[in-house]
């Protein structure tokens, strides 16, 4: 599988969790809290420490796995925000000459 296929299939999964909500999902329940899209963006920033902290301590295991943590929760909130992951793909592309 490649990189792409990995991440369509995940914004995938995300949508389906929007459209399709169900109280197993931990998109689901990440969205339909009490704290709504706030809580999604609180997890973005527990992420990214992780992910700092992680690479300060120069842990390689940790460096991935919280990477893979904060692109999650960065797809989940880009959802919520209603911009497509496309949108972000295509404005990458457009910085490349």
């Amino acid at each position: 599988m490649t990189t792409t296929d990995i991440l369509s299939e995940l914004w995938q999964v995300i949508n389906d969790r929007f459209e399709n909500p169900s109280p197993r999902s931990y998109v689901s329940q990440l969205v339909s809290g009490e704290k709504g899209s706030d809580r999604v963006l609180e997890k973005i920033g527990e992420e990214a420490t992780e992910f700092i902290i992680a690479a300060k301590n120069q842990d390689p295991s940790r460096v991935v796995s919280e990477a893979a943590d904060l692109q999650f929760h960065l797809m989940v909130a880009l959802r919520v925000s209603g911009v497509s992951f496309q949108d972000v793909l295509n404005e990458l592309s457009s910085r490349r000459k």
